[in-house]
């Protein structure tokens, strides 16, 4: 090719047209010096050398700027420049702190701690590790000397941070934590690297492991604990030739969140319980990103989520107690005595009321129809449903009144025995399903309401299979095979439950996924490929519970739902599987049981 024919340089590009074009996008922020954004090469020909396609970040912290940056890109590298002002961490500043770059915090603290939301993978590198700690709840040392421990035997082993060799020159050595992401990626617990830096990571904060030390102890590297990808690393990995790992790991998790971006874009996402209703006494603004629950307009959007089932939940009062002393109704507009017919209207009548002030962005669903539609417009979905049948107030009639509200589930029991039936908690008031009970099914079956079986007891369970003309569903339910948990449904549950054309979701609160310790994104996972090969794949799908104590590391609200959809790509789940389990499932019953009533 002649360098300087112009069109010979065209025809390269049309020649990797489309697959160039599934490059992913790595955003690298400038450093700042003077009146310059600046960015030294060895960061962008390291990303090019990696596979991704590397874009500039200018330090801007206008919202929108940042906002649309984000929307553009795949990846994020943090690059190294002048230290942080301790004020951002409520500190004055020590004699040793050095060159600050005013101009670049913000921006980057913005940038990063959003990045963080969106679930979009991270490598920081020098600054970058120190923008980690300082945006996401960790500490920085403001200079390493007057920062170290003051034991001697330490002291003696200090060594210098800030060198005077060529860049890529190592000069001295870390050491990595077996297990590590930096572990596998270089396969050696003692690396020789290059060290440009006098403030440190002090503390990586709760949502960080440190996972490499330099021999005097100063943190060298950290990663994600959560089970993001997410990595920083003290020294100048782009200047050196072993470096490349670091860029070609941000590059592969970037590629892997664009396909799973892509994916959600063509495939409807719902989450088929959540509990957020409930938490419309604290003054809850949806439309925002508020910290105090788990489903919100913003969270579902940095998790790519489309649509959710909102249940109103009853609490099932005691032996004695009233209805009206289990819940706080002054936020609704109601005090005294209420029924749970009156209650559960009232829920729906706040999310109404939510839905019409954000109907540019959000809308109320009823059918697969008007979800469908939904996402075509870009708006998210809201669903209706009912946690306790208690709701009915021992009137079957009840039921046509809820499904005119547009409610596309019931749930018939909690946590204890109603007029309905018996819960898996409960005390076998009727051995099963009460004479009321098989009413309020038929009823449900006549207005295309789906039987949710989700905290009934196992007769409970097998005489509303053997009722209900229509299949029935487990909205949050989990697999007991794995967790010995009443709560939870055995295999034989679960193929009877396939059998019958039925479908249960699995749920995310940590007790149903495990006995002991904290559940992850994997105890999850296990759960559902085991209620895969139990019931196979036409029949499973993910109901968090958020709101509701669901929530676990890796899927801990709905910005981290786009985690699953990565999680199911890495075990070679074909899209129209995941289709399947994202919702697809659900819809089928969903429109079998609302069609019913047309039928006959």
């Amino acid at each position: 090719m002649n360098h300087f024919n112009l069109q010979s340089h065209l025809d390269a590009i049309y020649a990797a047209f489309p697959e160039a074009g599934r490059q992913p996008i790595i955003g690298i922020t400038a450093n700042f010096s003077g009146e310059d954004a600046s960015l030294r090469s060895k960061y962008y020909e390291k990303i090019v050398a990696a596979g991704g396609t590397p874009v500039i970040i200018p330090p801007v912290s206008d919202p929108a700027v940042i906002i649309n940056t984000l929307n553009g890109i795949d990846g994020l590298l943090l690059s190294g420049g002048g230290d942080y002002n301790p004020l951002w961490a409520g500190e004055e500043p020590q004699t040793g702190l050095k060159n600050i770059n005013a101009k670049r915090d913000l921006p980057e603290l913005l940038i990063t701690r959003l990045a963080y939301n969106r679930q979009i993978p991270i490598l920081g590198i020098c600054r970058g590790i120190q923008t980690l700690a300082m945006a996401l709840g960790g500490k920085v040392r403001q200079h390493i000397s007057s920062q170290t421990t003051t034991d001697s035997v330490q002291q003696a082993k200090a060594i210098k941070h800030s060198q005077d060799a060529d860049r890529t020159e190592p000069t001295h050595t870390v050491t990595i934590q077996k297990g590590s992401v930096l572990h596998k990626l270089y396969q050696q617990e003692k690396i020789c690297v290059n060290s440009f830096h006098h403030q440190a990571v002090a503390d990586g904060g709760k949502r960080f492991i440190v996972t490499a030390k330099a021999p005097d102890g100063v943190v060298e590297a950290m990663e994600s604990n959560e089970f993001k990808p997410i990595l920083g690393v003290q020294w100048h990995a782009e200047w050196l030739d072993d470096g490349l790992p670091l860029f070609r790991w941000l590059v592969q998790q970037a590629s892997n969140f664009q396909i799973a971006k892509r994916l959600h874009d063509r495939v409807l996402t719902l989450d088929t319980h959540c509990d957020t209703p409930m938490f419309f006494p604290q003054d809850i603004h949806f439309e925002q990103r508020d910290p105090r629950i788990l489903v919100d307009m913003h969270k579902m959007s940095e998790g790519h989520q489309d649509a959710v089932i909102m249940a109103a939940y009853l609490p099932q009062p005691k032996l004695g107690e009233q209805f009206s002393s289990t819940v706080d109704t002054s936020h609704l507009g109601e005090s005294g005595a209420i029924t749970p017919f009156l209650y559960a209207n009232l829920i729906f009548d706040r999310i109404e009321d939510i839905v019409r002030r954000n109907s540019n962005y959000l809308s109320l669903a009823r059918t697969s129809a008007d979800l469908y539609q939904d996402k075509r417009k870009g708006r998210k979905s809201i669903m209706l449903a009912i946690e306790n049948g208690l709701a009915l107030n021992h009137d079957a009639a009840n039921v046509r009144h809820f499904a005119q509200r547009g409610v596309v589930y019931i749930t018939l029991c909690h946590n204890g025995d109603n007029d309905i039936c018996d819960s898996a908690k409960g005390c076998n008031t009727h051995n099963g399903v009460s004479a009321f009970g098989e009413r309020v099914i038929e009823e449900m079956n006549l207005n295309g309401i789906m039987v949710d079986l989700s905290h009934a007891g196992e007769k409970s369970f097998y005489d509303a299979l053997q009722i209900s003309a229509t299949p029935i569903v487990c909205s949050h339910s989990s697999c007991r095979a794995l967790c010995d948990h009443p709560r939870n449904l055995t295999d034989e549950q679960l193929r009877a439950l396939a059998r019958r054309g039925g479908v249960a979701h699995i749920t995310l609160y940590s007790g149903f996924l495990c006995r002991q310790g904290e559940a992850t994104i994997r105890d999850a996972i296990a759960h559902l490929e085991h209620a895969i090969e139990v019931m196979g794949i036409d029949h499973v799908g993910l109901g968090t519970d958020f709101d509701g104590d669901g929530g676990i590391i890796g899927l801990a609200d709905s910005s981290e739902m786009i985690n699953f959809t990565q999680q199911l790509l890495r075990r070679k789940y074909s899209e129209r599987d995941i289709e399947k389990i994202w919702g697809g499932n659900w819809l089928r019953v969903m429109s079998e049981v609302q069609q019913f009533p047309e039928k006959n």
